[in-house]
């Protein structure tokens, strides 16, 4: 089941069930608009949602919004796929000997195909494709053979970050990877009972058409269950809390290919969707 928030022209924000390209209100059914509320309630309103026959709109005739707009936290892993780790190694950026987290400001996200601002006070502007895990439930002390059940959905991130604010600018990442519209999420949440196996999906990213990153999740150092057990040993994580997993090698910072206004990048990960936003000058 794909779930997505949705307005029509000059209306209100809705969720809807995406089937091929329709998708149908279903906000009676689960009673509001918000994704990260209905996250609990979701498998118990399941079979009213699948046989919601709400208003239906062709998918062109919609503006998709970010599935969940309010998380309470928004984390990312750095340096988990292999060859982007030999990559920043390659780079002089030491690799991590366990689990690299930082946080995403929630203030960054923005929807599957609004635009990237670049900063005018960087020319370090830089793509990530990665898997975006949506937790389900609250849960904390996780163990790893437990962690699927904690996992509502998935969904394509592109961790937009500005690479000269990651280290230079700043002792952490959080300010480099947090600047807004710099969350790109969506284009809708997959529910995890539709992914045979999160860990075998290919993601891709473009820019302008040419394919910069293209890996399976495959490649993971810590796979999306370790890093659920290792974040809940530290804290809650709750209902649309949204970690995303590491993206693989081929991003700009190693060659100096940078985005700039104009450029328009395409994030897709098999079976999810994809997002597409264009780069636009601040001001």
């Amino acid at each position: 089941m794909r779930i997505a928030r949705y307005h029509t022209a000059h209306g209100p924000t809705r969720l809807g069930r995406v089937d091929n390209e329709t998708v149908t209100d279903i906000s009676e059914v689960v009673g509001g608009t918000s994704l990260r509320a209905l996250l609990p309630l979701l498998p118990s309103l399941r079979d009213q949602i699948l046989a919601a026959d709400g208003v239906r709109h062709p998918l062109a005739d919609v503006v998709l919004e970010a599935p969940i707009d309010n998380p309470q936290k928004f984390l990312g892993i750095g340096m988990n796929y292999r060859e982007h780790a030999e990559e920043a190694a390659q780079a002089g950026i030491p690799v991590p000997t366990s689990q690299m987290w930082f946080n995403k400001q929630v203030s960054c996200i923005v929807g599957p195909y609004d635009n990237i601002v670049k900063p005018s006070i960087s020319d370090q502007l830089d793509y990530e494709v990665e898997l975006g895990v949506v937790i389900g439930r609250r849960c904390r002390n996780v163990p790893v053979e437990d962690a699927r059940s904690v996992i509502a959905g998935y969904l394509v991130a592109n961790d937009v970050s500005v690479r000269d604010w990651l280290a230079a600018r700043s002792p952490t990442f959080t300010l480099g990877k947090s600047f807004d519209t710099h969350g790109p999420i969506g284009p809708w949440l997959t529910t995890d009972d539709e992914i045979e196996d999160p860990l075998a999906l290919t993601m891709r990213l473009t820019v302008n058409g040419e394919v910069r990153q293209d890996f399976p999740t495959s490649d993971m150092i810590y796979d999306v269950y370790e890093q659920i057990a290792y974040l809940t040993q530290v804290f809650t994580l709750m209902p649309g809390d949204i970690l995303a997993t590491g993206t693989p090698a081929g991003i700009g910072a190693p060659t100096g290919r940078f985005l700039k206004p104009g450029d328009v990048i395409r994030a897709e990960i098999d079976g999810l969707g994809a997002l597409e936003n264009r780069v636009i000058a601040e001001g």
